[in-house]
């Protein structure tokens, strides 16, 4: 670590403590060329992919998007915030672990249908009829008799 005053490449810790939240490491240093003290952070950067969209265009993840397609299809339903943040998390932490630099949006477009047909069968066929792109009423009753199924085999 350079000190930050002569630029010197050399300094020593003298003290490392976890921050109040414990997100963060804080040390205490000493420069043994000025030796002038300072303090350093260490903190985890979690870097996520880039989203690969239909037109072949790349953007940043946004989690503001993810939550606003999740709030969209579950409005006027009888879904609890706490869920919601459950499955924002979720869903950033498979996304998150995959490993990959670049995620299509195909699939964090099916992660959403997973998660949406755990928290709300309504608003799985809501979103799902967007994403899928539904052209007519028999897409509808194919999607409604997929959630009828597994309803029913969960049931028995």
């Amino acid at each position: 670590m350079k000190c930050p005053f002569c630029q010197h490449d050399e300094t020593q810790v003298l003290d490392t403590r976890v921050s109040e939240p414990g997100d963060a490491i804080r040390r205490r240093r000493r420069c043994v060329n000025c030796e002038k003290r300072f303090i350093t952070y260490e903190r985890i950067e979690l870097i996520m992919p880039v989203i690969v969209k239909k037109s072949g265009s790349r953007t940043e993840f946004e989690s503001s998007k993810l939550r606003s397609s999740l709030m969209l299809a579950l409005r006027k339903r009888p879904v609890p915030a706490v869920a919601i943040d459950a499955a924002v998390h979720c869903i950033e932490e498979k996304i998150r672990t995959s490993g990959e630099r670049e995620i299509a949006s195909g699939y964090i477009g099916e992660l959403v249908m997973h998660e949406l047909k755990q928290l709300d069968k309504i608003a799985y066929i809501r979103f799902a009829s967007v994403y899928k792109s539904f052209e007519d009423v028999a897409e509808f009753q194919e999607a409604i008799a997929e959630v009828a199924r597994e309803h029913k085999a969960d049931q028995d």
